[in-house]
């Protein structure tokens, strides 16, 4: 039982230094974004060409590693796309026009994409049921340590070496969690499976009668979260200096924002085991709506930073909550292809919301009408959410067994 929890715990921590440099990467891009708007004078709609190409590159990565997880096991999945990312995160450094620059976000955000939903199955399936949803939450906390270094790396950094300097110093953290886990097994849940699926069996199963509202609800959930998520965070430091604010005094003020994730995760983390999942996510993202809503209605600096704050601590504690929602909705045998392909659908929405804000920044759109368009489609989430949700907290041995097909005669 110790040697078990002993895993357990190694295995968040490796997972969770891969997924801090998942979300430093992405919010990196939100400063290099910003800062060649100065150097490069790119722009509105290619900074948000920039953005989205990236998100369409995860999109893939998601439901590919996924897919890929299920197949031949979490273990594999994780060292291949860490790969993909370190690459290219690191090629990127030497970028000398955006049409290059872009080819890079996308080979990158195949590999972040992909790592996403590997990483998740990983601590869920190494974790006991009883402290599955708090660990699977806690692992998204490296998330906002991540975004925190890229607060740090473009105030500090980018004003002095350049953005190039932001895209060089991803490729080493990666590097170190490639190694690390070359040394962690497989998962317990993987390894006892009897059978494997193949594509049209997996995209099969996630569409039979009992999985079919899950399935249809957790697409909708990830495109609205990704939507709101990557329209306000990929343009927020932007939106400072737009709004009158110097980059390096906008750069600080995204990084005090970006402390608040923090909290907001392990918040999150706390109360998915107290009153559930569902609840928890719906809190969350009502919190994040409204105060969403009333940072684009805000003319000071004071408000816009409080708001700020209130809304990295609510909408990525929505997230943490997000992640174990819906990973627990399906059963070992499609799980990374379930959540691979939901937040690869996801990411459409992640596509669409910056290369938007780009044209609505272009065309002169009050930031209050943008923020008020997020506040919209993060009440839609919620209400689908209200319709179709439903919390899944059962014992692994039981877990939608019942629902898992037999297709051993085409294996």
């Amino acid at each position: 039982m110790v040697e078990a929890q002993d895993l357990s715990k190694k295995l968040l921590l490796a997972s969770g230094i891969g997924m801090l440099f998942d979300a430093m990467d992405v919010g990196l891009l939100g400063f290099v974004i910003a800062a060649l708007i100065l150097a490069w004078h790119i722009s509105p709609q290619s900074a948000g060409l920039l953005g989205s190409i990236t998100l369409v590159g995860m999109a893939l990565g998601s439901a590919g590693a996924g897919l890929y997880a299920d197949r031949v096991g979490r273990k594999k999945a994780f060292l291949i796309t860490l790969l993909i990312y370190s690459f290219a995160s690191g090629i990127s450094a030497f970028a000398t026009s955006i049409g290059f620059l872009i080819v890079m976000r996308f080979i990158t955000g195949f590999g972040l994409g992909g790592e996403l939903p590997v990483a998740t199955t990983f601590v869920l399936e190494s974790s006991p049921p009883e402290k599955r949803g708090g660990r699977t939450a806690l692992l998204e906390t490296f998330w906002a340590f991540g975004s925190i270094v890229a607060a740090l790396i473009g105030y500090l950094l980018i004003p002095l070496f350049t953005w190039r300097a932001a895209f060089a110093i991803t490729v080493f953290p990666a590097l170190y969690a490639l190694y690390l886990r070359r040394t962690l097994p497989e998962t317990p849940a993987f390894k006892g499976l009897k059978q494997t699926l193949n594509f049209k069996q997996n995209m099969v199963h996630l569409w039979q009668a009992k999985l079919r509202k899950r399935t249809i609800l957790l697409w909708v959930l990830w495109f609205t979260a990704n939507f709101a998520y990557y329209g306000m965070f990929f343009w927020l430091p932007s939106v400072l200096v737009l709004k009158g604010y110097s980059l390096i005094h906008s750069f600080g003020y995204v990084l005090i924002m970006a402390i608040a994730q923090v909290p907001g995760y392990l918040a999150s983390a706390w109360l998915v085991e107290k009153i559930g999942r569902k609840w928890t996510l719906v809190l969350f993202s009502l919190v994040s709506a409204i105060s969403a809503l009333l940072f684009g209605l805000s003319n000071s600096l004071t408000l816009l930073l409080l708001f700020g704050v209130i809304l990295n601590f609510s909408n990525l504690g929505a997230w943490g909550a997000t992640y174990v929602f819906s990973v627990e909705q399906y059963p070992p045998i499609s799980r990374a292809t379930g959540l691979g392909w939901a937040m690869g659908i996801g990411k459409i929405g992640g596509v669409v919301a910056p290369y938007l804000v780009g044209a609505l920044v272009a065309a002169k759109t009050p930031f209050a009408h943008i923020f008020s368009l997020f506040f919209i489609v993060t009440l839609i989430g919620v209400v689908v959410l209200l319709t179709l949700g439903k919390d899944v907290r059962t014992d692994e041995s039981a877990f939608l067994m019942a629902d898992t097909p037999n297709y051993s005669h085409e294996l």
